[in-house]
Parts: C-alpha cells; sequence; structure tokens
C-alpha cells in the first residue's frame, strides 16, 4: 500500500441499508461503514467462504457467466502482454456454480490461479438475491445492480462515467481513488483496446516504477486509500480512478451504478474520440481556437451563453431534451456516414 496516500472520507450510517442522502452530491469518494451489514451473504461471510458460497448458490438457477482466467506468475493483476498485443488472462463462459467451487478449492492453494468475474447484472445471475439483500438508494433512475467476484485479483485503475455505490458483501477489498485530472499522471493504456470496456493504469501502485512512469509520483501523492470489510461499502462519484484489489481467498461485490444524465443522453466518450479524430491533430493555434470555442460552448456555458437569441431560435444552444438529443444523433449520423 502507499504509505503517503491519505484517507478516503467517512461518513456515519444510521441504519444498515440506508445510504444518507448527503452521499449522493458529494464529488469525492466516501465510506459507509457497516451500510451493508444486514444482508444475509455478509453474514455468511463470518462463518467462511463456505457458508458465503451457499448463500449465492441458493439463488442460482443455471446462469453461465463470463470470467478470466489467469495464470499464478501473473500475481493476479489485470495486465497487457508485452507488446500490447492482448492480455496475460484467457476468457471463458462458465456455470456460475462451477466459479463457486473452483474459486472454493483453490483457497489452500499458495499460489494459486486466478479466477475473476466482473460486472455481471444480479437479476440475470442470481433471481431473488436483490430481495433478501434490500438497499434504499434514491438515485434518479434505477440503479443498475451488478456482482463482482473472484480470488485475489487486483483490476487496475480505471474510470466509470456513471456514479457508483461498492458494497463488500464477503472478502476484504483495498480501492486506491486518484481525482479525475490525475490522469496525465497515471499512463493510461489504449483506449480502444480494453480488458472490459474501460482504459487501465499500467502504473501498480503497489510496486510502483517510477522509472518507466516518473509522473506516477505525482498521482501518488493525491493518492486516497482504504480497506473494506463484509458489510462496508463506498461511493464512488463519476470518473474517479480506481485500482481495487481482493485480498481474499473468496472475494464477493455487489455494485450499484447510475447517472446524472438522463438515460436518452449518450455517452461523453462519443465525443471524446471524435474530437481525437477531429481536433487532436490540427496545428496548435487552431486546437487553441477549438478550445476557446469549447469552452464557451460547453465546459463555461451558463444562462448568458445563448440569453441574445430569442429562445425560439436556440436550437442547439437550448437545452437537450430526448426528442432534441434523436434529431442531433441522426444529424451526427448523417454527417459520419457522407
Amino acid at each position: 500500500m502507499n504509505s503517503s496516500a491519505s484517507a478516503v472520507l467517512e461518513l456515519k450510517v444510521q441504519r444498515p441499508g440506508h445510504v444518507p442522502p448527503e452521499v449522493l452530491a458529494l464529488d469525492v469518494p466516501c465510506v459507509l461503514r457497516g451500510l451493508v451489514s444486514h444482508w444475509p451473504v455478509v453474514q455468511a461471510a463470518a462463518q467462511g467462504a463456505g457458508a458465503v458460497a451457499a448463500c449465492l448458490q441458493s439463488h442460482w438457477q443455471g446462469a453461465t457467466v463470463g470470467v478470466f482466467q489467469m495464470a499464478p506468475e501473473s500475481a493476479g493483476r489485470i495486465a497487457y502482454t508485452e507488446d500490447f498485443s492482448g492480455f496475460n488472462f484467457g476468457r471463458q463462459i462458465l456455470p456460475f456454480d462451477q466459479v463457486l467451487a473452483q474459486l472454493l478449492s483453490w483457497q489452500d492453494l499458495a499460489p494459486s490461479p486466478y479466477l475473476y468475474m466482473g460486472s455481471t447484472t444480479v437479476e440475470t445471475c442470481l433471481p431473488g438475491f436483490a430481495a433478501e439483500h434490500s438497499l434504499a438508494l434514491d438515485t434518479p433512475e434505477a440503479p443498475l445492480a451488478s456482482l463482482w467476484m473472484g480470488n485475489r485479483i487486483t483490476v487496475p485503475a480505471h474510470q466509470d462515467w456513471p456514479s457508483n455505490l461498492a458494497c463488500c458483501a464477503a472478502g476484504r477489498r483495498r480501492f486506491t481513488l486518484f481525482p479525475p485530472d490525475a490522469v496525465g499522471d497515471l499512463y493510461v493504456g489504449p483506449l480502444d483496446l480494453t480488458p472490459a470496456g474501460q482504459p487501465i493504469s499500467l502504473a501498480n501502485p503497489s510496486a510502483p516504477d517510477l522509472q518507466r512512469f516518473p509522473r506516477f509520483a505525482n498521482a501518488l501523492a493525491r493518492a486516497q486509500v482504504v480497506e473494506l470489510e463484509p458489510g462496508d461499502a463506498i461511493y464512488i462519484p463519476s470518473l474517479w480512478w480506481h485500482q481495487v484489489e481482493g485480498l481474499d481467498a473468496l472475494n464477493v461485490l455487489v455494485n450499484y451504478w447510475w447517472r446524472r444524465s438522463p438515460s436518452w443522453s449518450d455517452s461523453p466518450n462519443t465525443a471524446l474520440w471524435l474530437a481525437l479524430a477531429t481536433v487532436r491533430d490540427l496545428p496548435p493555434a487552431e486546437r487553441a481556437a477549438w478550445r476557446a470555442l469549447f469552452d464557451h460552448y460547453v465546459f463555461e456555458a451558463d444562462a448568458q451563453t445563448a440569453a441574445h437569441i430569442p429562445a425560439p431560435a436556440r436550437s442547439l444552444l437550448a437545452p437537450f431534451n430526448e426528442a432534441g438529443m434523436r434529431r442531433m444523433r441522426a444529424w451526427l449520423l448523417k454527417k459520419l456516414n457522407r
């Protein structure tokens, strides 16, 4: 662990299962100790991995899940191959009960192979689980609940657009977090070849190689680190970078994702990718001119940006709704397909 890292903000939970409303307005990470201590799977964790497996399997109705499989020499850290042509894991589709059985059988192996089940929709994998594992989360739209499971796996620092509440159900987890503007110090890998959809940092906070990644020292100076026990939860705001380490032979996490924007809106990633193709390689003076336009119309836009135009004539400068987004999407597709 990075010894210079700062602690994560912690807020008190008044009642297990109830997220304090002020959490959802935060723009920094926040730990909620004991938030899901009432969950049956958390209580099973106190009895051992076998009890956790039995609790989970009681909801299983035959679903298969995607998993990453990694050799012992990987040390459990998801990474690229040396030439960046692929990754240090293989992918497989397995019945959920087989994943559980494999993890249980490797508990006493040292070193063991590694097995990791990433984001899997809870209701698809374990129907009825959510009904017995309640959480009062007052978000604008119903959050997406996902299940994560594995042994001592490390998922390198990455970021998600939705806001995230991650609940530690079994095993211990260590989170290392960096603010969104640390991106230049994290040495992020390719944007379009990723382990699971999100670009990852190539630098390792647990064993920093500052010769290869010298700016990573700046990121470490701003890192926040926390370890969660079963029953604890952490709120991760949109686009905060986070590395997640499973510290035990069986780790189970349930997370909830939600967006602060309407479900009909597109991902800002679309704009980022298009900007890479159209703006990044312009001459410096032109890039600066486009930056001024982006600042004016996007990043610094306010009520005065289009106040000089009559409201019925503002078109793209007016607030978007679903119909407007559909028109914009159709117009963009027509432009891109010329």
